[in-house]
């Protein structure tokens, strides 16, 4: 790997690992703060809008700057939005704002890799980026638990700078203060990332040509013979993966009688199965052979209705851990297929915001699909069965769709592979 691999990892690694304990003192923010009930679960969708919303803009931004100045940028309004929230902005509006920096960071994360590294290395790197990515939600959730937490809260709302008079007096306060600079951290690291020799695209500021533009790429990377599997593949994972922390906790607690503190920690064993997953994909995984594991998409969803079966947390914790790693090795290489066809057909940062936005609109459809059964009165274990169903369901229309690709449009498939695999040389 090329040395600026690592400084994007480092600053990916600070970036998430901040994004991920802010989540855990903006919901500590608002109940002590006496905010309704509602607005806590309202968090996750607030930080997913804009990559919705703006994915037509961000992606030609991207494409129109330098990444790693994109990514500063980023960092920059991220640190924004932690500032919104010391200073008196609703916590829902401010976290907004650090969805509106993570939203724009995305598409020059994932896309500076398809500038920096050859396509060989694509699935390697996306092992690796996946991977830390995972690692730091993990570190994060964890971190802001011990910046809220009576141990560590007390020690930093101690710290008394001479000259400077805050009004930081609440362990959620003095922890958002603290992950200012983590992101910080983040940017100094940004700022070390190496200009590319792809070359810039100009930057429209009419937004009707950038929606028209970000339609347009959408359409094309969903004729793409290979660009549409990858895509539907990784948008069905994300949508799953997105909303299975949130499954988690109802089943461990009608199935293994867990609290919501015990139940944390069996998500945290899922990401772990990802982690795992994503190495392992990393090296045994090449380019041309990314769609032999769409059936791994068609486990996933039989794995989620096997959850219903569990009732001892013996056998519960190497269940997460298998169902993690299937997924961890289904989205690793189609993830890199996605960017090698989309840099070919678009260039990087346009591709990535429409897989951003796929895959954002499908967290938020499942999400409110399995919200909506509940609402009904369905109980958690026929909730999570019709969940599973569902996505089995779509993975093995997904299959058959590139079996149908395979036989009516070989010629095409064949060429689109034999790219993939010269570029591995």
């Amino acid at each position: 790997m090329k040395k600026g691999f690592y400084t994007i990892m480092s600053a990916q690694f600070c970036s998430s690992l901040a994004d991920n304990a802010l989540l855990v003192a903006a919901i500590e923010l608002l109940k002590t703060t006496g905010a309704p009930a509602w607005e806590v679960p309202a968090l996750t969708p607030m930080f997913a809008l804009f990559y919705v919303i703006l994915a037509p803009f961000v992606g030609a931004f991207a494409d129109a700057v330098p990444k790693g100045k994109v990514m500063f940028i980023s960092n920059a309004i991220k640190v924004g939005g932690c500032l919104m929230m010391l200073f008196g902005a609703h916590p829902l509006l401010a976290y907004a704002v650090v969805g509106l920096g993570a939203a724009a960071y995305s598409p020059a994360k994932y896309g500076i890799l398809t500038e920096l590294l050859p396509p060989s290395q694509l699935v390697k790197a996306n092992g690796w980026i996946e991977g830390l990515t995972i690692g730091s939600i993990i570190l994060g959730i964890l971190l802001g638990g011990q910046l809220i937490g009576p141990k560590l809260s007390p020690i930093l709302l101690g710290i008394d700078v001479p000259w400077i008079e805050t009004s930081i007096n609440t362990s959620p306060e003095v922890a958002i203060a603290a992950l200012i600079f983590v992101y910080m951290i983040a940017a100094a690291f940004n700022l070390y990332i190496p200009r590319t020799d792809a070359p810039l695209q100009v930057l429209s500021w009419n937004a009707v040509f950038l929606v028209r533009d970000f339609s347009a790429c959408n359409a094309r990377l969903w004729d793409d013979k290979l660009g549409q599997i990858s895509l539907a593949t990784t948008t069905i994972f994300w949508g799953v993966g997105g909303n299975l922390r949130v499954i988690v906790f109802p089943w461990a607690a009608v199935a293994l009688g867990y609290s919501t503190t015990q139940a944390s920690s069996l998500a945290g064993v899922v990401t772990i199965g990802m982690a795992c997953g994503c190495v392992l994909a990393s090296m045994r995984m090449r380019l041309d052979r990314a769609t032999a594991v769409i059936p791994l998409g068609i486990l996933m969803g039989l794995l989620i209705i096997g959850l219903n079966a569990i009732r001892d947390i013996w056998l519960a914790v190497p269940f997460l851990i298998l169902l993690g790693l299937a997924g961890g090795f289904l989205v690793v290489p189609m993830n890199a297929l996605l960017q090698h066809r989309g840099h070919n057909l678009m260039g990087a940062g346009r591709s990535i915001a429409v897989q951003n936005f796929n895959e954002q609109a499908c967290i938020l459809g499942l999400g409110a699909f399995y919200t909506g059964m509940t609402r009904l009165g369905l109980s958690a274990f026929t909730a999570i069965a019709l969940f599973g169903m569902v996505v089995a369901g779509v993975m093995e229309l997904v299959r058959r769709w590139h079996a149908r690709n395979c036989v009516h449009h070989r010629d095409e498939v064949e060429r689109l592979l034999a790219i993939a695999r010269s570029d591995r040389h």
